[in-house]
């Protein structure tokens, strides 16, 4: 089992990063991941051809003891998209779960899941709570698409996980904020910008950015706003001031005359009443933050809060950032659907921390190659009912790669005889039905 070519041209960009005989096994890892069906160690072996030929023990020591960087690889990602990111780049951070099981296995414990509870029921899973940063790329062939391509991972143990394995604690914003400290002090030339809910819109974030960095997040509608200080006059006693007047909180804010405009968001039209203001909260005084509370005026969004450190920007602008932070949720469906984020099986620290992330990082690859060279070839199956032109799917992306690799396979059968190229022609239909 291999490839299609031009596949293996975009891995071997990242090979600078593992010994020639790592990457040997890991791209014989990633054939596997692409045609397995469950994503354990033992089935890419399986599904990949390599069943016999090697001892298995080899491949599980491609994650659980190589020499390598998962770090590393994931900015030798970042270096491969970096022509489609524009002169800012875009960041998108947040955490998701992997669902395990065994007490044995490296990180795991119970966490909040947010898909399975309401407001009055709160539903904790075991499992593996991830904190994913990702470039948010739009390339030429959708220009209106975003996409959200994870770079950096860091498995995140919650206080019991911890102190099991005698590790410092450290909450989710803070591993947000090493992860954007591992991006910008790597470019310190390049102007980055995150987008993040207001998980990771706190003082904890807010106070720790990089210089090089800004965010634009959201905000309670009840949050305290200042003005700046004044200036100090000469011959005043005490310390000087480190806030302003106190200001309209945003909920206040919403009370008075706003603008009404109507917003592109998500894909469709958003009529809302909005006012901004460029304040500063109380427990980051020194950074001054344009702020935007909205009001929905049809559907069932309400009012809501965002900001951002580009203070000098307009409002609408704002908003538009803030909506292109959901590529990072459809990046999380995508993964664990069809690349079996959480199937992995392996247990040990290494393993349990460089194994899962891969599945995301193909996902980078697999529609940086479809939007560079494999939409060339996709042939989207004739559906009427479906009456609105719609862009390739991910599932389409991935399924393209392995139709590309199974014909590239057949063709290089030695068949010969008059009906020769019948049997591979009803070889790529087998193909191209079961894909």
């Amino acid at each position: 089992m291999c490839l299609v070519k031009s596949f293996v041209v975009v891995l071997q960009q990242l090979s600078g990063v593992m010994t020639n005989p790592t990457w040997k096994h890991f791209e014989l890892l990633m054939i596997g991941w692409v045609f397995a069906r469950r994503r354990t160690v033992t089935g890419m072996i399986e599904a990949s051809g390599q069943t016999g030929l090697r001892h298995h023990s080899v491949f599980h020591r491609v994650f659980a003891k190589a020499r390598w960087s998962l770090d590393r690889l994931g900015l030798a990602v970042l270096d491969l998209v970096r022509p489609f990111c524009g002169e800012t780049v875009f960041l998108a951070v947040d955490d998701t779960l992997a669902n395990k099981r065994g007490s044995k296995v490296f990180g795991t414990g119970m966490h909040y899941d947010p898909m399975l509870s309401s407001r009055s029921v709160k539903v904790t899973r075991w499992a593996h709570s991830w904190v994913v940063l990702g470039v948010i790329v739009r390339f030429p062939l959708w220009p209106e698409r975003p996409f959200c391509l994870p770079i950096l991972f860091r498995l995140y143990l919650n206080r019991k996980a911890a102190a099991k394995h005698r590790r410092v604690y450290r909450t989710r914003p803070e591993l947000a904020v090493n992860l954007l400290s591992v991006l910008c002090k790597r470019d310190e030339n390049t102007a980055f910008h995150l987008l993040a809910d207001s998980s990771y819109g706190g003082e904890s974030v807010l106070a720790n950015l990089p210089a090089n960095c800004d965010l634009t997040s959201r905000m309670v509608l009840n949050a305290r706003l200042h003005a700046p200080p004044p200036e100090r006059t000469p011959g005043t006693k005490g310390r000087p001031r480190k806030r302003g007047e106190r200001l309209l909180s945003p909920k206040q804010m919403l009370q008075h005359r706003g603008r009404r405009v109507t917003v592109d968001l998500y894909g469709r039209s958003t009529r809302m009443r909005l006012v901004d203001a460029v304040a500063r909260v109380f427990k980051v005084p020194d950074r001054p933050l344009r702020i935007v509370a909205t009001e929905a005026l049809a559907g069932g969004r309400g009012r809501e809060v965002f900001y951002t450190t580009r203070h000098t920007e307009n409002a609408v602008t704002i908003l538009q950032w803030y909506s292109q932070r959901w590529s990072i949720e459809v990046t999380f469906r995508e993964s664990k659907q069809h690349l079996g984020f959480q199937e992995p099986q392996g247990w040990s620290r290494q393993a349990a921390e460089r194994t899962a992330p891969i599945a995301m990082l193909l996902y980078g690859l697999i529609v940086y190659w479809f939007a560079t060279t494999g939409h060339r070839k996709f042939q989207r199956t004739t559906r009427p009912w479906y009456t609105r032109e719609r862009h390739a799917s991910f599932s389409e992306m991935l399924g393209t790669l392995r139709h590309q690799s199974l014909t590239q396979q057949i063709s290089q059968l030695s068949l010969s005889g008059p009906r020769a190229q019948k049997v591979k022609q009803t070889l790529q239909r087998l193909v191209l039905l079961n894909v």
